[in-house]
């Protein structure tokens, strides 16, 4: 190498999380989702199956725009404000914002600096892990909403379940959505990670 020569900059590494599973997952759970069961209870106890779509819809264009680091309306306000309206397209809007957040999350710049979503500031690294999060915990809540198989992949539970876990100081404490709920020793791990994000395992609608 001649002495005036510099080394090329070395890649960006790249995202240890990929979204696009668990993205698609949701996505395909839509088709079997007609009209009538849109008034039907969820795990979360305010919201019918309408305003969790509504939910994804919104989380989805929230967490694309934090990982482009487009932070305007839709990163500001916090997703507890209001009960989430669900569009009229819906069908045809929340499948792309789908593609689109797992796209955004693809970058690896997406990962680094500082972003924000529901008007929190965070590094990208916990909101990239914090988006997972939710599309795996809330396409568990459709699934389970309207009556359809779920899993997740092992890596993807694993991250949620670091996520979610109690702190040290507060084993009876909170997480994202709420107390933990117990489970039985040698649970699946998806059944671990819903515990830990406050809801039963065994839910069904009506129980």
């Amino acid at each position: 190498m001649n002495s005036d020569s510099t080394p090329a900059s070395a890649p960006a590494p790249a995202p240890a999380l990929d979204l696009e599973p668990a993205a698609r997952r949701i996505s395909g759970l839509l088709g079997a989702i007609d009209d009538g069961r849109l008034g039907g209870p969820t795990p979360c106890p305010d919201y019918a199956v309408r305003e969790l779509l509504a939910h994804l819809s919104g989380l989805a264009a929230a967490f694309r725009d934090a990982a482009r680091k487009d932070l305007g309306a839709s990163t500001a306000v916090s997703p507890d404000s209001a009960l989430p309206v669900l569009e009229d397209d819906w069908r045809e809007v929340l499948p792309r914002r789908l593609e689109e957040v797992a796209a955004a999350w693809r970058s690896a710049d997406a990962w680094t600096g500082m972003t924000r979503a529901g008007g929190v500031e965070l590094p990208g690294e916990v909101a990239g892990a914090v988006a997972l999060n939710e599309l795996v915990v809330h396409g568990w809540d459709l699934a389970r909403s309207t009556g359809q198989p779920y899993g997740a992949g092992e890596a993807e539970l694993r991250s949620c379940e670091a996520l979610l876990a109690p702190a040290d100081d507060d084993p009876d404490g909170g997480s994202l959505f709420g107390p933990p709920v117990p489970v039985p020793d040698g649970a699946p791990l998806l059944d671990r990670v819903i515990g830990l994000s406050g809801r039963r395992p065994d839910w069904r609608p009506g129980s």
